[in-house]
């Protein structure tokens, strides 16, 4: 797919963006957007976007397991329910083709360079997958090629004020998702490096000082309640089987996730950096290697580092333009269409639930957005005989936001708290835990070390043959608590299922 070198030659600037590079970038976004449309709510709300609206609900500085401009931004657009977070999650998306495009341009791409980053953002299963759903990984994408090109652009310009923009985006994103510092470590080392003139103008301490200052409130946050990011990352490290489970995880990044048809294109990438002809550039290829080396240090999932590899996938569209200045090669184009189609399938929701069951092992997302009406309608159900001052407690927080956002029009009009991440911290419900109705997928064990008396009234039934996180939840009657809630809830309180 790619020739000798022979005839690459450096860029010293960046290409115009013209209309003739404009119009196939487009094409290349319109798609993406209308099959995204097609399948946005095929299945329905995935539990985290519960969690952010309601945790849009309670304003503050910062959240157990995230910063304060995602729940913001699900904050505004809630009213528009699933289809506003759905259509922002998709802009999001739309935005980091856009700018992947542009960074190919900073790179000395023209119009093949363009258009072939442009479509493997769009294709790759990393990029497709997060954009399924609104959360902070799409969020955390998007700010990641941000602020490469903004680096990338004022390495160019060569101004002090040229950096302020890559501070303002790098701030922001740290108020999105605390993993951008990962990138911010890995630009840092990389201008240390191999742009040692660049460090010393003034510019990217400029930069450097905004994007601290704009974390400032989150920081403060952080410091006075303990710092539970900490407690949070030390939770999934735990799951993840700390370094050793993180090291496991690259393959999947670097081979499924980012594509299995744009592993060629990574590596010429990377290739094309490392060579006399992306010198200027060269320190963008020690961003993803320190990215990841600190993911697997600290026991991190290492799609965290993922977003880098646009930058990756820009460097070799470069690198293919060089041989091929005026059309993307077939061999390419078939790539590229081929793997956005089978991303479709296996990162939207788009076959019967029946059988994305099948693909749960390799991607779970797409069927945890399925079920959450009935998941509700059956704790309904249940709670109906009940009094309306008995709460409602749950295993995690997503079953804890679906019945807060899902349960008014059910029927459910009663507190609904859990002791999972914020949840945790917003405390328990007013009253006494006398008689309470307990949700998820806790082992009897785990109720009766708060009540004596423990009922199983029933199961959340899916279809046959239709699997998620929800599947094999129970609910329970608990009654006779071994304390009041004031006693018992520094007990309760938990992360994704690892004790505090």
């Amino acid at each position: 797919m790619a020739g000798s070198t022979s005839s690459l030659v450096s860029p010293s600037t960046a290409s115009p963006v013209s209309r003739r590079t404009l119009v196939p970038v487009a094409v290349v976004v319109a798609v993406a957007a209308v099959v995204h449309g097609v399948f946005a709510m095929n299945y329905g709300w995935h539990p985290d976007e519960f969690y952010y609206v309601i945790c849009g609900q309670h304003p503050a500085w910062g959240y157990f397991d995230h910063p304060p401009l995602v729940p913001l931004l699900a904050r505004v657009a809630a009213p528009g329910g699933l289809l506003g977070l759905r259509l922002m999650a998709i802009a999001v998306h739309l935005g980091a083709i856009v700018l992947a495009a542009l960074l190919a341009a900073e790179f000395g791409g023209r119009r093949v360079a363009q258009v072939i980053t442009a479509a493997a953002v769009a294709a790759s299963p990393l990029f497709m997958g997060a954009a399924m759903f609104f959360g902070t990984t799409v969020v955390d994408q998007l700010i990641w090629i941000a602020v490469l090109l903004l680096v990338t652009r004022a390495l160019r310009i060569g101004t002090v004020l040229a950096w302020l923009p890559a501070g303002v985006v790098a701030g922001t994103g740290l108020e999105a998702k605390q993993t951008v510092a990962l990138l911010l470590i890995g630009i840092g080392v990389g201008l240390a490096m191999f742009r040692r003139d660049a460090l010393r103008t003034a510019g990217p301490w400029l930069a450097a000082a905004v994007a601290v200052a704009l974390a400032v409130p989150n920081l403060i946050w952080q410091a006075a309640h303990g710092w539970p990011s900490l407690t949070f990352a030390h939770a999934m490290s735990v799951r993840m089987g700390g370094p050793a489970g993180s090291l496991i995880q690259l393959p999947l990044l670097l081979l499924l996730y980012a594509g299995p048809l744009l592993v060629l294109l990574w590596m010429i990438g990377a290739r094309w950096l490392a060579s006399p002809e992306g010198r200027e550039h060269r320190w963008v290829l020690v961003v993803p290697v320190v990215a990841l080396v600190l993911c697997v240090i600290t026991g991190g999932r290492c799609y965290y580092a993922g977003p880098v590899l646009a930058a990756l996938f820009a460097a070799g569209a470069v690198y293919i333009e060089a041989e091929n200045p005026h059309r993307p090669p077939r061999g390419w184009a078939i790539a590229l269409v081929a793997l956005f189609a089978g991303a479709v399938v296996f990162c939207l929701p788009v076959l019967p639930p029946a059988n994305a069951t099948t693909l749960r092992k390799v991607n779970p997302i797409p069927m945890e957005t399925y079920g959450w009406p009935q998941f509700v309608d059956q704790v309904a159900a249940a709670a109906a005989a009940l009094p309306d001052d008995v709460p409602i407690f749950t295993s995690n927080y997503g079953e804890a936001s679906a019945l807060r956002v899902l349960g008014p029009a059910a029927g459910i009009n009663r507190p609904v708290v859990s002791g999972d991440s914020s949840y945790a911290q917003w405390g328990p419900p007013e009253g006494s835990a006398d008689t309470v109705l307990c949700v998820g997928r806790f082992p009897v064990a785990k109720w009766t070390q708060y009540w004596r008396h423990v009922t199983y009234l029933t199961s959340i039934r899916f279809p046959t043959g239709v699997r998620n996180g929800e599947s094999g939840a129970k609910i329970y009657l608990c009654e006779q608590p071994v304390g009041s809630w004031a006693t018992m809830w520094p007990r309760m309180r938990h992360s994704s299922g690892v004790s505090y």
